[in-house]
C-alpha cells in the first residue's frame, strides 16, 4: 500500500507542472500595465527634458546676441538671424530651428521656441519658449 500512494503522489504533482493559460494571461497583463505606466512617466520625463534644454538653449543665443550687440553696437538684423552669432547649434530639441525676430514683440529681439508641435501657441510640450519669458516658464 505504501507504493500505491507514493506513486499516486508522484502522478498527481506531475500534471501540475506547468502554469495554466490563465495563470500566464494574469501574469502578462499585470506586465503589460506596469509597462505602459513606465512608458508614461519616462515620457513624461523626455517632454521636460526638451523643455528645459530649449530654455537652456534660448538663454545662451541671448546671451550670444548681448555679445554681438556689444561688439557691433546693433543686434542682428532678420536677414541676418541667429547665422550672424558664433554659436553652432541653432535647432531647437525637436530639430527645428530656433525662430528670431528683431525687433521682438515686448524686448528689442525676441528667440522663441515654439514646442514639440511647432505651432504658436499650446500647452505643455507644445507651448512655446520665447526670450522674454524665460524666467516665466523656468521651473
Amino acid at each position: 500500500m505504501c507504493c500505491n500512494n507514493a506513486s499516486m503522489r508522484g502522478r498527481a504533482s506531475g500534471r501540475r507542472g506547468g502554469f495554466s493559460f490563465i495563470e500566464v494571461m494574469v501574469v502578462v497583463v499585470i506586465i503589460g500595465l506596469l509597462a505602459g505606466a513606465v512608458a508614461i512617466k519616462v515620457s513624461d520625463y523626455v517632454d521636460r527634458a526638451k523643455l528645459n534644454r530649449a530654455r537652456s538653449d534660448i538663454a545662451t543665443i541671448v546671451n550670444a546676441v548681448e555679445s554681438y550687440y556689444a561688439d557691433t553696437g546693433a543686434y542682428p538684423s532678420n536677414e541676418q538671424g541667429l547665422s550672424a552669432l558664433p554659436i553652432k547649434n541653432t535647432k531647437d530639441p525637436w530639430n527645428r530651428p530656433y525662430q528670431y525676430n528683431q525687433p521682438g514683440r515686448s524686448e528689442a529681439y525676441e528667440v522663441i521656441c515654439y514646442g514639440a508641435d511647432g505651432r504658436e501657441g499650446g500647452d505643455g510640450a507644445d507651448r512655446d519658449i520665447s526670450s522674454d519669458s524665460l524666467e516665466e516658464t523656468g521651473s
